[in-house]
């Protein structure tokens, strides 16, 4: 793909948007090239509403010189998927409208973008007790296996269920949304730089260096404040 001749982001997504959905109600770039932060293979993140469409939908394509992935909703299924990613703790339709560019709009994107607002400002729905107690046992579960472990092989595997339950863990007790892939880092950021720096350099130490002990004391460090490490006396379903 020739770089030099691809239009501009915002304009090769109005572009997309006024041939592919000329009966659109509204339509909001977002991701990373919105927020400063794309790369070489970054690509253009639309979220379309449409009401003429019977059915929410993702579509990944190349147009204008740009790879594209467009989210189409109508103004129903958009507060279904709001509701989804609520109750996961991961709001990446909220974000992409949110922090997105208006690239059209009929009366209808400001609303959905106030709406998308209040939800990430309320944060995600607060863990109970018992989630809080099976979360700490799960996690001291791989940490024991980790610890325990001689197998290089097996450490990596269990490093990275790691590094999703401890990072959710932080994350959900503190009350702020968790993320995936690279936005483990990004939430992480979002919530405490700090934070962020000793988690990163915690498990880049295993990486590189084999080494364990950052791990194990960031696991620590975590669990804490909400008992420890959990194992003697847990039980999940019993009457």
């Amino acid at each position: 793909m020739d770089e030099k001749k691809r239009l501009l982001p915002v304009e090769a997504a109005e572009q997309f948007v006024d041939r592919f959905f000329p009966k659109s109600l509204g339509a909001v770039l977002g991701g990373s090239v919105v927020r400063g932060e794309e790369t070489s293979t970054s690509d253009l993140d639309i979220v379309v509403i449409d009401n003429t469409i019977k059915y929410a939908y993702r579509e990944s394509l190349i147009e204008f010189g740009w790879p594209i992935e467009v989210f189409v909703h109508t103004m129903t299924s958009y507060k279904k998927f709001f509701e989804i990613d609520y109750k996961r703790a991961r709001p990446s339709l909220q974000r992409m409208i949110s922090e997105g560019v208006i690239l059209k709009d009929t009366g209808v994107i400001e609303l959905i973008k106030k709406e998308a607002n209040e939800i990430l400002d309320k944060g995600p729905e607060k863990w109970t007790e018992e989630i809080i107690r099976q979360k700490r046992y799960f996690i001291t579960d791989a940490l024991d296996d980790f610890i325990g472990s001689t197998n290089r092989s097996e450490q990596i595997f269990i490093v990275n269920y790691l590094a999703e339950a401890v990072h959710e863990f932080t994350l959900r007790t503190n009350g702020h949304w968790i993320g995936s892939s690279k936005w483990i880092v990004r939430a992480l950021r979002q919530y405490d730089e700090n934070v962020a720096e000793e988690f990163v350099e915690a498990f880049d130490a295993f990486y590189k260096n084999n080494e364990k002990e950052k791990i194990i004391k960031l696991v620590h460090t975590t669990l804490k404040p909400f008992g420890g490490r959990l194992f003697e006396g847990f039980s999940m379903g019993k009457d």
